[in-house]
């Protein structure tokens, strides 16, 4: 292997090989890498389809490792006794990953480094998934951001430095350790026969990321504005997908938003502050990691929420036969396409919160197991911000009118048409798709009848003001 020991790097949220710290240090170290990504405890939480998307993501890292003479090492176990069990394998003296946000994250990572620090191993962090240090940066006073805005006024304007090229070579060991086989995990078969469904709908790997983003500046950029907002028009850049496994950086994305810009593009700006949004999600759950788990404004905690998933209101909800079409339309495009466009999210998240007084921890969790774009602190930071819970300027008493918020953005019911089947004599197939996604034993039809509202808006607006008026905030 030559005089330098190899270095670990360990694989998370940074599926690529272009603009990644981590892997640069680990090529300058001079010694063979060893690129690993562990299927540890914090894995095996997460719901169905971010799991098996990730399994997507590390089974395109692995083809483009192979092309440039390297491999991906999958190991299955806890993080602590895997690396443990790598170094003594591999003789390496150093490990070397991204640092993540979140507070289980970061709690895994703690584990890892005091337990490997303390055999002689150097464990090294970098920045790989953020554009910026949560920890770095400040109000005037010293503190961390709460709101949104003055955080975008802070950054906004930060020079970021550009992005990172892939390595050309990667030094590989003169032996590999032994490897699981990613199909042996079997990461689909919690999706049953949704896999399917949802397959032609992911965008996977580096290369693919890339080409979307290029597609994006070239193509819907300039509208993004106004166009993000209407559902049923392709006007979003659907990167949260690559982001959020890290198969882009977003860096990558800033300097190309950021490029054209400059052209005179001005719907980059609000593609900008997204990505700036982003952001501000990690920076709260790095200071505030509560949120992922409850209420960021503690005096919600007494509100009276409803916590029974199982009522028959809530189930439809989840079924998308909320009687709603906003909502269901919604709802169905996630189980056919693992996405959900975010009108549709604050309307769906508004009506299981306020029209269904339901807590914002069902929505919560049945987004962390249907979304392939799923992140803890975007989603967590996203719940509550449509609770009301969470950092938010807005008033919590805000109730979006899901019927009046379509035909403000869905004045053609576009998206409506496309994702509803029931009554219509032929149903675009994508509204069929939806029965084929959804578990058999929901047991729905598309030539039943459309259902009634659960939840008329207007009742289920007067019934949560009442729920707010009856405590002080």
């Amino acid at each position: 292997m030559g005089d330098r020991a190899p270095v670990i790097w360990w694989v998370r949220r940074d599926m690529r090989l272009s603009d990644n710290p981590a892997l640069d240090a680990a090529v300058a170290a001079g010694g063979p890498v060893i690129p690993v990504f562990l299927l540890d405890a914090l894995h095996d939480g997460y719901g169905a389809l971010p799991r098996w998307r990730m399994g997507l993501g590390a089974g395109a890292l692995a083809d483009a490792l192979a092309e440039r003479g390297s491999r991906l090492i999958l190991r299955r176990g806890d993080a602590v006794a895997c690396l443990r069990a790598l170094v003594a394998e591999t003789g390496a003296r150093r490990v070397i990953f991204g640092y993540l946000a979140d507070p289980e994250a970061r709690a895994r990572d703690r584990a890892v480094h005091d337990a490997l620090t303390a055999e002689d191993i150097e464990v090294t962090r970098f920045r790989g998934h953020l554009l910026f240090d949560p920890w770095g940066v400040e109000t005037k006073t010293g503190g961390f951001y709460r709101v949104y805005t003055p955080y975008w006024k802070a950054v906004k304007d930060t020079e970021i430095d550009a992005p990172l090229t892939a390595p050309s070579r990667i030094p590989a060991p003169d032996t590999w350790p032994v490897s699981d086989a990613l199909a042996d995990w079997n990461l689909a078969a919690p999706m049953n026969r949704g896999a399917d469904v949802v397959r032609p709908h992911l965008t996977v790997g580096e290369a693919a990321a890339q080409g979307r983003l290029g597609a994006f500046m070239a193509h819907r950029v300039a509208a993004y504005d106004t166009d993000r907002d209407l559902p049923g028009v392709d006007g979003t850049s659907g990167l949260g997908e690559n982001l959020t496994l890290g198969e882009i950086s977003a860096r990558t994305c800033w300097h190309a938003g950021l490029a054209v810009l400059r052209q005179g593009k001005a719907g980059a700006e609000t593609f900008l502050k997204e990505l700036v949004w982003r952001e501000f999600a990690h920076h709260l759950a790095w200071h505030t990691p509560h949120i992922t788990q409850g209420n960021w404004k503690p005096d919600w905690d007494a509100f009276p929420w409803n916590e029974d998933a199982s009522l028959p209101d809530v189930v439809a909800w989840q079924q998308g036969r909320s009687g709603i079409r906003f909502v269901d339309a919604a709802m169905r495009e996630m189980y056919v396409t693992g996405a959900m466009h975010n009108r549709g999210r604050m309307i769906v998240g508004s009506y299981l919160c306020k029209h269904l007084m339901t807590h914002w921890r069902i929505g919560q969790g049945w987004f962390a197991d249907c979304l392939r774009d799923w992140d803890p602190a975007s989603n967590a930071m996203g719940w509550q911000w449509v609770a009301g819970s969470g950092a938010d300027a807005a008033p919590y008493f805000r109730v979006f009118n899901p019927v009046t918020q379509l035909d403000k953005f869905d004045r053609n019911r576009a998206y409506a048409d496309r994702w509803i089947a029931e009554g219509k004599r032929d149903p675009d197939p994508l509204a069929l798709a939806y029965f084929d996604a959804v578990p058999r034993r929901w047991g729905l039809d598309p030539a039943a009848p459309y259902p009634d509202p659960v939840v008329t808006p207007e009742a289920g607006r007067q019934r949560a003001l009442d729920a707010y008026g009856a405590r002080t905030f």
